[in-house]
């Protein structure tokens, strides 16, 4: 579906693009008249991160916390939803304590943890139990497979992702690994969650499209953007359609790659990965000031 990139919605020298549909045009055009009652969502690796081969080493784009921290006080709240753990997130992120970014909270593990900018508070809930199973059966799995080579297991507290983008052939070591993977989550009451060149084993009914939903709710939102680039992010992106048929406006970004094509097609604007979504934002920010 896309975007028209070079169609704008003001004359000043870095302007917001058109939103290609109907319904992310009314999306926009209700964040832009009361800002105050909107809520701005991001997941964080591909979106506010570029993606890279080891993700302990994934940090923000440079100029992300400044766009954030300009569009922040000028709308209801700044949420950055991520499969990540909340503190992990908020690290790579650099949040913390940076002025401005008061109404920015981090929804981590989909929403089962939060942390909140304006305290610098954290709530999380006790793991579930499948997870410290699966972590226990997993490297035995991997070497069994035969397609071990170059995969790497990420430990995420509430979840346990086995990544395969360092691997000879990602593609081939994904494929390979889906299957064995899926059983072994299964077995211990998980599901998997596919991503870019990651297969992620987490608790059932964790999914960004709950986090975003119940947060919208949460502050009676009048409209809600949300920008994502990965499969992880469909359930939000589902989230903000039921929300458009609930009445609340909203906008679909997707922060364009060649790995992942599903969120271009449903988008009502595409922007050229984390340097594009941190445009937009600062673009928004002017847009409001």
């Amino acid at each position: 579906m896309g975007s028209h990139l070079d169609s704008t919605r003001d004359d000043s020298p870095h302007p917001l693009p058109t939103p290609a549909t109907a319904a992310g045009r009314e999306g926009l055009d209700a964040l832009l008249a009361h800002p105050g009652r909107a809520v701005v969502a991001l997941d964080f690796d591909g979106t506010l991160a570029p993606i890279v081969p080891d993700p302990d080493r994934a940090r923000a784009h440079p100029e992300a916390v400044p766009a954030l921290a300009a569009l922040a006080p000028k709308v209801a709240s700044i949420a950055v939803i991520t499969g990540r753990p909340a503190e992990v997130a908020v690290h790579h992120g650099g949040f913390a304590d940076v002025p401005g970014l008061d109404r920015l909270v981090v929804l981590g593990h989909y929403g089962a943890e939060r942390w909140d900018a304006a305290t610098g508070t954290l709530t999380t809930p006790e793991p579930h139990p499948g997870v410290a199973a699966v972590r226990a059966e997993l490297p035995g799995l991997l070497e069994r497979s035969g397609a071990a080579e170059g995969t790497w297991t990420e430990d995420k507290g509430h979840a346990v992702a086995v990544h395969t983008r360092r691997a000879p052939d990602p593609q081939a070591a994904f494929d390979a690994l889906r299957a064995p993977l899926t059983g072994l989550a299964a077995r211990h009451g998980l599901i998997v969650e596919p991503g870019r060149m990651v297969l992620e084993l987490r608790p059932p009914g964790m999914d960004k499209g709950a986090a975003l939903r119940s947060y919208v709710h949460s502050l009676d939102a009048a409209s809600v953007l949300f920008a994502g680039d990965d499969l992880g992010d469909l359930p939000a992106y589902a989230a903000v359609d039921t929300l458009r048929a609930e009445g609340t406006p909203g906008l679909l970004v997707c922060s364009g790659s060649d790995e992942v094509t599903e969120l271009r097609e449903r988008a009502d604007v595409e922007v050229a990965g984390p340097a594009g979504v941190v445009a937009l934002l600062a673009a928004l920010a002017r847009r409001l000031a």
